[in-house]
C-alpha cells in the first residue's frame, strides 16, 4: 500500500515548520528507526502547537515503532492545582480506548475454548434474556454483535460516560428496562452498555473479577505495571486530574470510581504502559512462522483489527490535503478501522470522558503507532495523531512492511527471467498454467517482450521480489533507459504455476 502523494502533513504546513528547524535530521541516521527517533523534536513541536491552539491543560504522547516506544513527551500540567507536569509516566483515564482490552479478554477466552463468538450472549449471561427485542423476528444477540456494536442496543454517548461507577447488580437490574434501537445484526450503533455487558461475560466465564482478570492475563504479561481500573489506587503524584473549560478558566471534574461500566471506558494508564500494548498489537503483522507470544496469539490480534462492521463512508475526507480522499470506516473488535483512498489502513480508538480525551492510531502495514492523552473533556487527539504519523512516514521514508517472499514466488521469478524476451521453451517448461497460452498467444507475448526490452535498453539486473502474498507479486528488470515491471499471479494448485502475467515499462526513479 503506497502513501498518498498529497500527504496531509504537507497541506497542514509542516514543511514550513521543518524549514524553520532544518537541523533535526541533519545527521542522516543509517536506519529508519533512528530516523524516526531523530524526528522527536518535530513531533514535540507538533503536539505542543496542538496543545496551545486548543488550550489543553496537559498532553502526553508516544510514538511506537519497531517493537517499542521510540519517542515520548509531554507538555502542560497533569494537575493545575499542584502544578505537576504532564509526562509519559502520568496516569490518564483512557476512556473508550479501554474497549479493546475487554475485546482481548473475550478472545482469550474464545481461544481457550471457554466461549464462542457466535453463541447467544445470554448463554453466558442469562440475565440478557430479559431484554425485550425491538421486533418479533429479531435474532438473539451474540458476542460478535456486542464486540462490533451491532447488538441493536441504542447509542449511549454521553449517558454511558456517567455510568462508570454502577455496580454489577445495578447493571444487571437495568437490563429488563433497556429499550432497544434495532434488531441485532442490521446496523452499527455505538454502545457503551454493550461493552459493559462483555465485561460481565468475562467475569462469568472466567470466574474472576474483571479487574483481576485483566491485570493477571493482560497487564502483567505485557509489563503494564502501572495500569489500573480504580483511580484511587494510583500514586497521587502520578494521577492526572481532569478538567472542563469555560472561557479562559478550568474547572476540575470529579472522577468516578470503577464499576460495571469500567469495561467500556475506565482504564487508567500512561503513555509508557500503553505503548507496550500498542507494540504488542503491531507485532501481529505481518503473518509469519515464528512462535506466538502471550497474552494473545497473533492470528487473534489480526482478527481484532479486521473491519467486521462497516459504518461510514467519508466521500470528502481530508479536503485540506489538496483534494478529497474518500475513506471507508468500520468497527473491528473494540477498535475502529479506516482505509483511505490511497489504501492506507489505520486501526485504533479514541476516548472521551468528562475531564479526558485521547486516541491511539496504528498503521499495521507500516509497523508504527501514536498514542496521546489529554485532560480536557472530550478533547480528542485523533487528527493530531494522524498528522504525526504522516509526518514521520515522510521524514523517515517509511514504507509498508512486506510479507516474506515465498520460495515458489522466487523460483518462478528466475524461471520466467530465463525465458525472456523470446519465450523460448515456454510451452514445454511446465511453469505456466493451462489457461496461460490460451489467454496470451505466444507470438504476441514475444512481440511485446521484444518491444519492451528494446525500449528499456541493456538489462543490467533484476530487482527483488515484492510479494503481495505467497502467490502474487512483482519485480523489476532494470534497464539502462527504463525498467520493466513484471507482475505475476500463481494458481492455487499444489505446485503453483503462472496463470497471469503483466509486463509494463516503468520510468527509472528520479528520471
Amino acid at each position: 500500500m503506497g502513501l498518498r502523494k498529497d500527504l496531509r502533513v504537507w497541506a497542514m504546513g509542516w514543511l514550513a515548520l521543518l524549514a524553520i528547524f532544518p537541523n533535526d535530521l541533519s545527521a542522516q541516521p543509517a536506519t529508519r528507526k533512528e530516523k524516526v527517533k531523530a524526528a522527536a523534536g518535530v513531533v514535540e513541536r507538533i503536539f505542543s502547537a496542538h496543545a496551545a491552539a486548543r488550550h489543553l491543560p496537559g498532553l502526553a504522547w508516544g510514538v511506537i515503532y519497531d517493537g517499542g516506544l521510540v519517542i515520548s513527551g509531554g507538555c502542560g500540567l497533569a494537575d493545575l492545582g499542584q502544578q505537576r507536569p504532564a509526562t509519559p509516566q502520568s496516569l490518564f483515564r483512557a476512556a473508550s480506548m479501554s474497549k479493546s482490552f475487554t475485546a482481548m479478554a473475550i478472545l482469550q477466552l474464545r481461544d481457550a475454548g471457554r466461549l464462542r463468538l457466535d453463541d447467544p450472549a445470554a448463554l453466558y449471561l442469562p440475565e440478557l434474556k430479559a431484554l425485550r427485542p425491538v421486533t418479533a423476528d429479531a435474532p438473539e444477540i451474540t458476542l460478535r454483535h456486542l464486540l462490533t456494536h451491532g447488538a441493536g442496543l441504542p447509542e449511549d454517548n454521553p449517558w454511558g460516560d456517567r455510568q462508570l461507577a454502577r455496580t454489577d447488580a445495578e447493571l444487571l437490574a437495568l437490563l429488563p428496562e433497556i429499550s432497544m434501537a434495532n434488531a441485532p445484526g442490521v446496523a452499527y450503533e455505538y454502545s457503551n452498555l454493550g461493552f459493559a455487558i462483555l465485561g460481565q461475560i468475562v467475569q462469568r466465564v472466567s470466574g474472576m473479577d474483571f479487574t483481576v482478570y485483566t491485570r493477571e492475563l493482560i497487564f502483567k504479561p505485557l509489563g503494564m505495571g502501572s495500569s489500573i481500573w480504580e483511580y484511587a489506587g494510583a500514586p497521587p503524584e502520578r494521577l492526572v486530574r481532569g478538567y472542563a473549560r469555560s472561557g479562559a478558566s478550568f474547572t476540575e471534574l470529579p472522577m468516578e470510581h470503577h464499576g460495571a461500566y469500567g469495561a467500556m471506558g475506565g482504564l487508567v494508564t500512561s503513555v509508557e504502559d500503553f505503548a507496550r500494548y500498542a507494540a504488542f498489537h503491531l507485532s501481529a503483522w505481518p503473518p509469519r512462522d515464528e512462535a506466538d507470544a502471550v497474552p494473545l496469539r497473533r492470528s487473534s490480534l489480526r482478527e481484532m483489527h479486521h473491519p467486521w462492521r462497516f459504518y461510514s463512508l467519508l466521500p470528502d475526507a481530508d479536503p485540506a490535503a489538496g483534494a478529497p480522499c474518500p475513506a471507508a470506516q468500520a468497527y473491528a473488535y473494540g477498535l475502529r478501522w479506516q482505509s483511505d483512498c490511497g489504501g492506507m489502513v489505520a486501526v485504533g480508538h479514541s476516548g472521551g470522558l468528562p475531564g479526558f480525551g485521547s486516541n491511539w492510531t496504528m498503521l499495521p502495514d507500516y509497523g508504527i503507532a501514536v498514542v496521546s492523552f489529554t485532560n480536557l473533556t472530550y478533547a480528542t487527539t485523533t487528527a493530531i495523531n494522524r498528522t504525526v504519523l504522516d509526518t514521520l512516514i515522510a521524514l523517515a521514508g517509511l514504507e509498508p512492511r512486506q510479507p516474506p517472499v515465498s520460495a515458489i514466488l522466487e523460483k518462478r521469478k528466475y524461471e520466467l527471467i530465463g525465458m525472456l524476451p523470446e519465450w523460448q521453451g515456454a510451452r514445454e517448461s511446465g511453469i505456466f498454467a493451462e489457461n496461460f497460452f490460451l489467454d496470451n498467444p505466444p507470438a504476441e507475448l514475444a512481440r511485446l517482450s521484444r518491444q519492451l526490452f528494446a525500449e528499456a535498453g541493456e538489462i543490467r539486473g533484476a530487482g527483488p521480489m515484492r510479494p503481495l502474498n505467497n502467490l502474487r507479486g512483482s519485480f523489476l528488470l532494470e534497464g539502462s533507459r527504463k525498467d520493466i515491471s513484471l507482475f505475476f499471479t500463481l494458481t492455487p494448485e499444489r505446485v503453483p504455476t503462472i496463470q497471469e502475467l503483466k509486463m509494463t515499462l516503468v520510468e527509472k526513479s528520479g528520471g
